[in-house]
This record gives C-alpha cells, sequence and structure tokens, in this order.
C-alpha cells in the first residue's frame, strides 16, 4: 500500500506528473484484466470439456 501513498520517481529524479501515473496505472489494470480474461477462458473451455464428455458417456 505504500506504492500508492509515495510519489514514485522518475529516471530523472523529478517526481511523475499525476497523468503519467494514470497512464502507468490504467497499462497494469489492462494487462491485469486480460490475464484474467485469458484465465476465464481457460476455464470455460476446460469445463465444456467436462460436460461434453458427461454427456457422451
Amino acid at each position: 500500500m505504500s506504492e500508492e501513498t509515495v510519489p514514485q520517481q522518475g529516471g530523472s529524479g523529478q517526481p511523475k506528473g499525476l497523468l503519467q501515473q494514470m497512464e502507468e496505472l490504467m497499462a497494469a489494470l489492462n494487462a491485469d484484466l486480460s490475464a484474467l480474461d485469458a484465465d476465464l477462458q481457460a476455464a470455460g473451455e476446460a469445463e465444456r470439456g467436462v460436460v461434453e464428455e458427461g454427456q457422451a458417456g
């Protein structure tokens, strides 16, 4: 949690602007959501495979 309250320092030693922080947070959120979507789709495909096997038997 300390990362959220402490201003991040850029490579030049100057604090990042609010817009840059928001862009980085949005990029991280987008990556997390993409990974979650892939996990959910894989789980759904696996579940469909189990249901199809149960119906065939």
